[in-house]
């Protein structure tokens, strides 16, 4: 099954929302990040200049978070990335 850029964009918030909220995270869902960043910048399929400019920061978070010798730290230090990112993310799917 193929998910549409919003299902795409619930799926980034969420993961990014209980990171945030819990401030752990798995290597997994880090993977997981950067698939849907990645997907996202090749169809082209995000027109929010704003959201469109922070996908490569969001996809440089994941993949740090991937290889990070200590994942709640890497969020820690994010929480304001984080922040930002998930209000992007919030005001382009309420639109």
């Amino acid at each position: 099954m193929t998910l549409n850029v919003n299902n795409q964009l619930t799926l980034l918030l969420d993961l990014l929302d209980e990171q945030q909220l819990d401030c752990c995270g798995s290597v997994s869902e880090f993977q997981q990040i950067e698939r849907l960043v990645k997907s996202m910048l090749a169809n082209n399929s995000i027109t929010d200049n704003q959201l469109l400019s922070l996908l490569p920061d969001i996809y440089n978070y994941g993949r740090q978070g991937e290889s990070a010798p200590s994942q709640p730290d890497h969020i820690t230090s994010n929480k304001d990335n984080l922040h930002n990112w998930i209000s992007a993310i919030q005001q382009t799917t309420l639109e």
